[in-house]
């Protein structure tokens, strides 16, 4: 039988390397829970805008309806006027309180799109309430104009991965916008024009409120400005590509096959 006789500086040389050695592994394992993480939870982005080319002068203008409902037939009127057909994004509540305007929506020639049932901030809620909130708003809007919306805008803008995924689990395409009016906070109608036609460019998504004050006196000059300029103004859903596509840290949608 062999004896070995560890001494007491080998001792501590040893539990040294022990120790130097399960901290590594420690950082190792770490570094590896870090990385994996990461790349699963790589985070998602809505649709801000769109690319397109110098050529391609087309733009989109949005509109959500959440609450008052008094200036949505003057918008319509107006934009019945220029031939102009938009995207307006409907709270499921709304859609209860004024199915007449949701008919004239549609009647008018634009997309009626889901901004929730009840417009919460999503990203407090569970994959399951974000669901129904989205459903909810589809089924009734659905039975006003006989079309399923593909669109979604969460309501404030306020999103993450989870309302995102849920929203594309659901067969639809999460939009934002890149250039907003700002007319909730009531800036004047000349305010208004500056703001949008000195940032938008092609691809934009503009975004306005069917229930500010001075929405309507803004949106012939909005209009007339764009036109001018030699832009066409469609619905979203002709503005978006609708293969598979990304978008970059700003929310551009990319075309297809661009990463």
């Amino acid at each position: 039988m062999k004896f070995f006789i560890v001494t007491r500086g080998k001792a501590i040389t040893i539990l040294s390397c022990v120790i130097i050695a399960v901290f590594t592994l420690a950082i190792s394992v770490n570094t590896a829970t870090v990385a994996v993480q990461t790349m699963a939870e790589k985070r998602k982005i809505p649709i801000y805008c769109v690319e397109k080319g110098d050529d391609e002068k087309v733009v989109s203008i949005s509109f959500d309806a959440a609450w008052g409902n008094e200036q949505t037939n003057e918008l319509i009127d107006i934009l019945d006027k220029y031939n102009v057909k938009t995207t307006f994004f409907v709270v499921g509540d709304w859609v209860d309180k004024y199915p007449e305007s949701v008919k004239a929506i549609y009647d008018a020639g634009h997309e009626v799109c889901n901004h929730s049932d009840s417009h919460p901030h999503l990203t407090e809620k569970s994959q399951e309430q974000i669901r129904q909130e989205i459903s909810k708003c589809n089924d009734k809007i659905e039975k006003i104009t006989g079309v399923k919306p593909i669109l979604f805008r969460p309501p404030y803008g306020d999103y993450d991965n989870k309302v995102v995924s849920t929203a594309e689990e659901l067969g639809m395409y999460c939009i934002q916008w890149d250039v907003d009016s700002l007319d909730w906070k009531d800036p004047t109608p000349d305010q208004m024009k500056e703001r949008v036609l000195s940032k938008v460019k092609n691809g934009s998504i503009v975004l306005f409120h069917n229930g500010a004050a001075n929405t309507p006196k803004t949106l012939p000059m909005v209009l007339e400005g764009l036109l001018s300029q030699g832009y066409s103004i469609v619905p979203i859903s002709e503005l978006i590509h609708k293969d598979t596509y990304t978008t970059d840290n700003n929310g551009m949608q990319l075309k297809p096959g661009i990463e």
